[in-house]
């Protein structure tokens, strides 16, 4: 079977293994530790997860031949106006930190018990962009809550933490298959498998 290369604009080995497990077979996932020509870090200046999602896919797509898939994704919680939100990765202020990120999360929750339970949303936006262009875009929500009690061993991120709508364990309890089943990511790859089904 003939497959579809698809650059991953990251180099988070857990974000693009996901991808692949929710993508069709017939899609070829590669990150940007396979091409040295990639550009090292895309600022994130935009004000939204669409705009950081297609400013990375543009500029990537820059340097690389081919489709590039940027994704851009954050929890937002109510009783925090929305944050983490765009700056989910690096709330604690290092990058990536997910322990520090949880911690901090779980302070400023914990100071707001009025506000329990704390209902949020993970978001997902996908750029997908050729020859330093967006060519479509997509979105995806999952509903939940988050507990203050750190469950689960799967997953990464704010998933010990976040409890989807309609059911009583956290994401990083589920299997990854249950997980990709519901997840904000899934909704919009399947929105990004659709549309690639008719391009084809």
């Amino acid at each position: 079977m003939n497959t579809v290369p698809l650059i991953i604009a990251t180099r988070n080995r857990h974000k693009a293994e996901e991808i692949a497990a929710i993508l069709p077979p017939c899609y070829s996932v590669h990150t940007l530790d396979e091409y040295p020509a990639a550009p090292a870090d895309v600022e994130e200046t935009g004000r939204s997860f669409a705009e950081n999602a297609r400013q990375k896919a543009e500029a990537v797509s820059r340097a690389l031949p081919g489709l590039v898939l940027a994704d851009d994704s954050g929890l937002c919680v109510d009783a925090l106006c929305g944050a983490p939100g765009i700056l989910s990765a690096r709330f604690a202020g290092e990058h990536g930190n997910d322990a520090a990120n949880n911690a901090k999360l779980l302070n400023e929750l914990a100071a707001l018990p009025s506000c329990a339970p704390y209902t949020a949303r993970f978001a997902c936006a996908l750029s997908l962009a050729e020859g330093g262009h967006e060519v479509a875009s997509f979105y995806g929500t999952a509903e939940g809550h988050i507990t203050l009690h750190p469950r689960g061993l799967t997953g990464f991120g704010y998933d010990p933490l976040f409890v989807p709508l309609g059911h009583d364990v956290t994401f990083a309890e589920m299997k990854p298959e249950a997980k990709n089943a519901i997840s904000h990511r899934a909704k919009a790859l399947q929105q990004l498998a659709a549309y690639l089904r008719e391009r084809a």
